[in-house]
């Protein structure tokens, strides 16, 4: 009987220890499901804070692109007054008189324009 006893007492003590392993493992997954919790609410509300920085950032998107067209607009220069072109067109053809009074005149049709034109004449000459 005594390895009866012993067998029992074995078996007893197994139980035991199964019983406090389990009682860790509970603690355990306890915390664990406490965590994800606190995660998961922690996840939802950085999802809305997203949420809210994409529909702001849609916002300031659209008045930088009418404050650019406004600037577009601000830094087209002005047309220019009718009565101010004929003044310049006065001058222009004083210039071009001017231009065509520097011209040299043209060479005379018999004149020659360098010293051996005539010895060019031939082949490798060209």
């Amino acid at each position: 009987m005594s390895l009866m006893n012993k067998l029992l007492g074995i078996s007893a003590l197994a139980v035991l220890c199964a019983t406090a392993g389990c009682d860790q493992s509970k603690a355990e997954l306890e915390a664990t499901k406490q965590s994800l919790q606190t995660l998961t609410t922690e996840r939802d509300g950085l999802k809305t804070q997203l949420t809210a920085a994409t529909t702001e950032l849609t916002g300031l998107r659209q008045q930088v692109a009418d404050l650019t067209a406004k600037l577009a607009a601000a830094a087209t220069p002005p047309a220019p007054e009718p009565a101010a072109e004929p003044q310049k067109d006065e001058k222009k053809p004083a210039k071009k008189a001017a231009k065509k009074a520097a011209e040299p005149a043209p060479a005379p049709a018999g004149a020659t324009k360098g010293p051996a034109e005539s010895a060019r004449k031939g082949r490798g000459h060209f």
